[in-house]
């Protein structure tokens, strides 16, 4: 049999829920002849006969009663998952999937979404944490949050965060052993926290900036992570220094806990931009959810 047009058995199915053409042509919006025209061609292709037809009324034979019985839950079914779904285009609902990093969720994107789940009970979040960069659409994510100057030109991308520095931190009892250096080159002959890249299996290079001088140091030490919190935990512990995010460690510098080294070499990044393609921009959950981080 030839492949069915599926326009077909929703017809045939509204014919057989009327129990008239007339009826039915009103309710599907079509020509009465056209109709019962593409009812028997559904009849001649499938070699059954589906409408039994007397001058007032259509009933179902045994074949399409039972074809009738399997289609009309399916439809049913399809239509209320189209009203649902229709629902995401007029009030704030359904799922939203962000990837980012760890840094990015707990001292900027948390605190500004936390809200948006006390608020708006029919929207649902999926935040991934992800230390390398991600394609977003081959991975199934709404939008991305990284640096912007991390984002791709084809992406829009909105600023959520201010500018942020990267500084190097060390236990005084560390200094005060191992000395302070005063290049980032001198930081070759100490033990450094070193941070792997999540998606290039790679070990950053540490980046420094003086006076538009910019310089890159493959620095080397005994201990290798990449979760930022457990860095800030091994300098607290005297292993070594750190090249963390300013923010995390400010209470420790302030409480002399640690001790801010090469401060005006220290760079600052260009903060943190949430990132998407076109297409997400008016669906209403995802506007609420970028309107929040922008607050």
């Amino acid at each position: 049999m030839a492949q069915t047009d599926f326009n077909d058995l929703m017809w045939f199915l509204a014919v057989a829920e009327e129990g008239n053409f007339t009826r039915a042509a009103a309710r599907l919006g079509v020509v009465q002849s056209t109709l019962s025209h593409r009812i028997k061609k559904l009849e001649t292709r499938m070699g059954i006969r589906l409408l039994a037809r007397t001058t007032r009324s259509v009933s179902t034979t045994e074949a399409g009663e039972r074809l009738r019985r399997s289609l009309a839950p399916r439809v049913r079914e399809i239509e209320s998952e189209i009203a649902a779904l229709m629902v995401l285009r007029t009030r704030p609902a359904g799922l939203v999937r962000l990837t980012l990093s760890h840094h990015a969720l707990t001292r900027l994107i948390w605190p500004k979404l936390r809200p948006v789940l006390r608020d708006y009970p029919e929207i649902r979040l999926d935040l991934s944490v992800d230390g390398g960069f991600r394609d977003i659409v081959e991975d199934g994510f709404d939008a991305g949050i990284r640096l912007g100057e991390s984002v791709e030109h084809d992406m829009i991308a909105l600023r959520v965060g201010p500018d942020w520095r990267l500084v190097a931190v060390a236990a005084p009892a560390y200094v005060a052993a191992r000395g302070r250096p005063g290049h980032p080159q001198e930081l070759l002959k100490h033990d450094c926290i070193n941070r792997r890249l999540a998606m290039a299996n790679a070990l950053y290079a540490w980046e420094f900036e003086k006076d538009s001088k910019e310089l890159r140091v493959r620095v080397d030490g005994r201990l290798t992570l990449n979760d930022e919190a457990t860095m800030v935990a091994a300098a607290l512990d005297g292993v070594g220094i750190a090249y963390v995010p300013e923010d995390m460690v400010a209470g420790h510098l302030a409480d002399g806990a640690l001790e801010l080294l090469l401060d005006d070499w220290s760079p600052r990044f260009s903060g943190y931009h949430i990132y998407y393609p076109s297409r997400h921009q008016n669906l209403p959950a995802f506007k609420v959810v970028v309107q929040a981080l922008r607050q």
